[in-house]
């Protein structure tokens, strides 16, 4: 037996109670010790409000004041205490429910509501069952945030559409004195022809970024061998070219040196001309030049002609 059918027999007559059996008597009992802080308490003069509790207190039928936790007095057979708020977090399941997103993909989605009293005032008269009602809205309203969503939006966008729900409801509840905490989607589930698609999307995804990923890899190879290519090149360039203006410079340091050393020689030529026999000396270099070049000329043609003043030299 259900425990709210056990509530039930409870608030029937003692009769009825007495005609079930043992064990179901029993189990009415324990569950009425659970649901022993949600029946009204009686007025006992000093009143003890536990702690996250606040007592609605009416005097002739009429509101009279709020009682918030700790001793509270109130008057015998005046006052009565017709409804008991808890301040306390209380977690609200969601049931699964069907929803529609725009582009006409019927899901089930279910999800659990985070709610508290924060006006009890407002909460014992605005509104008969707080629980049911708040439940009733969040399915409302969770329906109408799928209807302005698309499929793959509500998969990317899960935390704003939670955001968007409880804003919703907070707007809707502002008059029952509750506020809604926070509101988590649990599951969503969607046709089986539906998640076939997507799989084959995710596939299709996957194989692309693949060719793309390797189509990426290729060109970034090519350039890194052209890029590698082209520094080999200009490598080479700068080493022909410090390697030719090293050339010049020696080749340019030769002349001046041999140019520096033929003025020497000469200088000293000139010298030894001007001293005693120096006339004879430079004749007898001369005619040794003479023969040498008459002995190349030999060497090269069979043919020689000398000049008739040969002995002149």
């Amino acid at each position: 037996m259900s425990l709210a059918t056990l509530r039930q027999l409870s608030r029937q007559q003692p009769l009825m109670r007495s005609c079930l059996p043992g064990s179901h008597r029993a189990a009415l009992v324990q569950c009425r010790m659970q649901s022993g802080r949600s029946r009204l308490p009686m007025n006992t003069i000093i009143n003890f409000v536990p702690h996250r509790y606040e007592y609605i207190v009416e005097r002739f039928g009429k509101f009279h004041k709020k009682c918030d936790s700790g001793i509270n007095v109130l008057l015998p057979f005046f006052d009565h205490i017709s409804y008991v708020q808890s301040t306390k977090e209380v977690t609200v399941e969601i049931p699964s429910q069907t929803a529609i997103t725009t582009d006409n993909v019927t899901i089930h989605i279910d999800g659990v509501l985070y709610y508290k009293v924060v006006d009890s005032v407002k909460a014992s008269y605005g509104v008969e069952d707080a629980k049911f009602a708040i439940s009733q809205l969040a399915q409302t309203t969770m329906r109408s945030e799928l209807g302005r969503m698309t499929l793959d939006t509500i998969f990317q966008e899960r935390s704003f559409l939670n955001t968007a729900i409880v804003e919703a409801i907070n707007h809707a509840s502002s008059d029952w004195g509750i506020q809604c905490m926070r509101y988590e989607i649990r599951d969503i589930s969607l046709p089986t022809k539906v998640k076939e698609a997507m799989q084959v999307q995710v596939e299709a995804e996957r194989m692309k970024r693949a060719r793309v990923l390797e189509s990426e890899g290729i060109r970034q190879s090519k350039i890194n061998v052209s890029e590698g290519e082209k520094q080999s090149l200009i490598l080479q360039s700068e080493g022909q070219k410090e390697q030719d203006i090293n050339l010049a410079a020696g080749q340019a340091k030769a002349l001046v040196l041999m140019a520096e050393a033929r003025a020497g020689a000469l200088t000293r030529v000139a010298e030894a001309i001007v001293q005693k026999a120096g006339d004879r000396a430079a004749s007898l270099s001369v005619a040794e030049q003479y023969v040498a070049a008459f002995k190349e000329l030999a060497k090269t043609n069979n043919t020689l002609m000398l000049p008739s003043n040969t002995g002149d030299v």
